[in-house]
């Protein structure tokens, strides 16, 4: 089930919390946590399962390292507080790399077993094919499930002692199957006591449909341009088209993932949570190193707080910081996906933000224009990394976009293919770089008390659900992370 679904938005949710807001406060934790297992449900009955053992053991092996609080100095110490936090670490990214990275592992393995059986002569017995359906929000939950173990044994929190509050943690559906990526740390008050008005829940609700907005009237319109494009085929297209596409694949995944997140943070609020913020107007960066620290940003804290820091961050000297930098983004691509244009990405990102640090970004910072021209460039560049799996593929696309390094210029620049697509989808473009200014925020702090807000969200609210009505394509391109 996803939030821009009409199921969700007038099935769902209107008796979730017409349950919810009946039931007791003191026991609307269990209505939260019974209620966001049916949300997961919904879609995957089948892995339920995993989500209630990772809280199950989660549960266990806090409460055992917190026995240790006591004398916490001994515990960091502790063959018994290390074990603990040993099993649910091993249990936690074992469930992970066996159903998300199961098939790649195969893949490449047999791939070398070829390779040796020709050099050979011989033939090697290949691995079984492993082909297992990837659990929605595997990757989501459990980086918040370990956050919470490591910030028991780190004496960052106390262990949570009822498991239907620690449940309630890990399933919360607004963030559940695609975040924001949310630490126990940030929440543990609230799942104790979080305060109720009629005023949050109007906030809330507004927040709920500026996603829905964005990711109905602006990520699916415009997402449908990349999806003629990948109909057409790589080969068959013009620069300008491969161009194009690659500014609608970036527009796309910013207000899918964005709406996704304001959606999100929107529930929070009508159930009386507080959810952090997971974009600061990336697109507006300057440089690469300060689009990552506004895009995703809980999943970019998580990896500064529990790989990066741990590592010694930039404490140790520039080789061990460039060492550091590696790591976290050879981790950061593979967590997005198990094929190699991922760790691509990853390691082009890691590149370019070792040349940021080497002093590009000091010259960056002082030029407005030229930043401007190279983010522009940039980032269409590195999200076609990201959205094109085979890695052919994604040569045949750069081949197309830089026509100069050995196919055919004439063949791809002669060609009025983009100026049918530019007219059919030209207002989704000036759509989306419209709400990526500052101006809409902008305007909406301004209204956002008078009747002229109320009319536009209604608005918006009514047009999506228009849209929704007729769609026959409205997937999350994070669900599949």
């Amino acid at each position: 089930m996803v939030f821009s679904s009409l199921i969700f938005i007038f099935r769902f949710l209107p008796i979730f919390l017409l349950i919810y807001y009946m039931t007791p406060a003191r026991y609307r934790n269990m209505t939260l946590f019974l209620g966001s297992v049916c949300f997961y449900a919904f879609g995957e009955p089948v892995y339920v399962i995993l989500i209630l053992l990772s809280i199950l053991v989660n549960y266990i092996c806090g409460r055992k390292i917190g026995q240790k609080r006591a004398y916490i100095e001994i515990n960091r110490q502790s063959r018994a507080g290390k074990g603990w936090l040993s099993i649910a670490l091993v249990y936690d990214f074992g469930l992970l790399l066996f159903f998300k990275y199961s098939f790649f592992l195969e893949e490449n393995l047999n791939r070398v077993i070829r390779v040796v059986s020709r050099i050979s002569g011989e033939e090697l017995l290949t691995v079984p094919e492993i082909k297992i359906l990837l659990p929605l929000g595997i990757s989501f939950y459990t980086f918040q499930i370990v956050s919470y173990v490591v910030d028991v044994y780190r004496g960052k929190v106390e262990a949570e002692e009822s498991i239907i509050n620690l449940g309630t943690y890990l399933c919360m559906f607004p963030q559940l199957i695609a975040g924001p990526i949310v630490t126990y740390n940030s929440v543990k008050d609230q799942l104790q006591y979080r305060r109720y008005s009629l005023r949050n829940f109007e906030r809330g609700l507004r927040i709920f449909v500026m996603g829905l907005a964005a990711k109905v009237l602006i990520a699916n319109r415009v997402g449908g341009l990349w999806r003629d494009i990948q109909t057409i085929g790589f080969e068959s297209i013009s620069t300008p088209l491969a161009w194009l596409g690659a500014f609608a694949y970036t527009l796309q995944i910013y207000f899918d993932f964005h709406g996704y997140s304001l959606m999100a943070i929107g529930l929070g609020k009508m159930i009386g949570f507080e959810l952090p913020k997971n974009f600061d107007e990336p697109y507006l960066s300057h440089s690469i190193t300060e689009f990552w620290q506004r895009w995703h940003m809980t999943l970019a804290q998580w990896f500064r707080d529990y790989v990066y820091i741990p590592l010694g961050g930039n404490r140790e000297g520039r080789w061990k910081t460039v060492r550091n930098m590696f790591i976290v983004w050879a981790f950061t691509g593979l967590w997005h996906g198990a094929e190699w244009n991922f760790i691509l990405w990853g390691m082009l990102t890691f590149l370019i933000m070792c040349l940021e640090k080497a002093g590009l970004k000091k010259w960056l910072d002082r030029t407005r224009i030229g930043s401007r021209i190279y983010m522009i460039l940039l980032i269409p560049i590195t999200w076609i990394c990201f959205a094109i799996t085979s890695i052919s593929d994604l040569a045949v696309y750069f081949s197309r976009m830089f026509p100069f390094f050995g196919v055919s210029a004439e063949a791809c620049i002669i060609g009025n293919d983009y100026i049918t697509y530019l007219e059919q989808y030209g207002f989704f473009f000036l759509l989306g770089i419209f709400f990526c200014s500052t101006l809409p925020k902008k305007w909406y702090r301004m209204n956002q008390k008078r009747i002229v807000s109320v009319i536009v969200l209604a608005i918006l609210f009514w047009v999506s659900i228009y849209y929704l009505a007729s769609a026959s394509n409205n997937p999350f391109l994070y669900f599949r992370f």
